[in-house]
């Protein structure tokens, strides 16, 4: 089993992916796609099930194990996509089965909803390694959300591309459609797998 397939089966049987997948089901069954409750939860329950792994391995030592058998491209990778794959999926099988379940309130896209969570994880997942604390792990997704959140309805109501309920819930007319936004989130989840990379690099060239 590579490293990729061993962060994958990890991330999905954790308990925060459990976790993770209950929450945001009750919370779209109790609230609705459309609540604040919902919106400002999704840069929260998306960090759940991965977000802290390669922390946790770094101050155990066993990345230094998993390096010698994996190498260090496909440990990184390994690390991240889990981490975003996992993520995404804690908000998009929640919202797939809240859309089947309640097809006339649900309106949701959900390849945004499933992107979305993505990027918010791996966000957390770059903090992690910047900071290397979970604190920062579990919070600071949270608090970079809630920014832009702010920057946009209050200061920059015409930015919407910079607002993350545009995102997985779109009330704007973006260029190519729903189509826009997968591409514009795929080039910043590009940008922090290069971020990503960088930084867990040097962590492990000083390490």
């Amino acid at each position: 089993m590579n490293s990729f397939e061993s962060d994958m089966k990890r991330a999905l049987c954790s308990k925060g992916f459990l976790a993770g997948l209950v929450l945001v089901f009750a919370m779209l069954m109790q609230a609705g796609f459309d609540s604040q409750l919902y919106r400002v939860s999704v840069p929260v329950l998306a960090t759940l099930p991965y977000t802290t792994a390669w922390l946790a391995e770094e101050q155990s030592g066993f990345s230094r194990f998993a390096l010698m058998r994996a190498g260090r491209m496909p440990y990184i990778f390994g690390k991240y996509f889990s981490c975003g794959i996992s993520g995404g999926l804690v908000e998009a099988l929640p919202a797939a089965l809240y859309r089947l379940l309640r097809p006339q309130e649900a309106s949701c896209n959900l390849w945004l909803v499933f992107l979305s969570g993505m990027l918010w994880a791996v966000t957390a997942a770059v903090l992690t390694a910047l900071a290397k604390s979970r604190y920062i792990a579990y919070g600071g997704s949270f608090v970079i959300y809630y920014i832009l959140v702010i920057l946009h309805e209050r200061y920059f109501p015409g930015l919407y591309c910079l607002y993350p309920y545009e995102w997985f819930a779109p009330s704007h007319t973006w260029i190519f459609g729903w189509q826009g936004i997968v591409i514009f989130l795929a080039g910043v989840l590009l940008l922090l797998l290069l971020l990503y990379y960088e930084l867990l690099r040097r962590c492990m060239a000083y390490g």
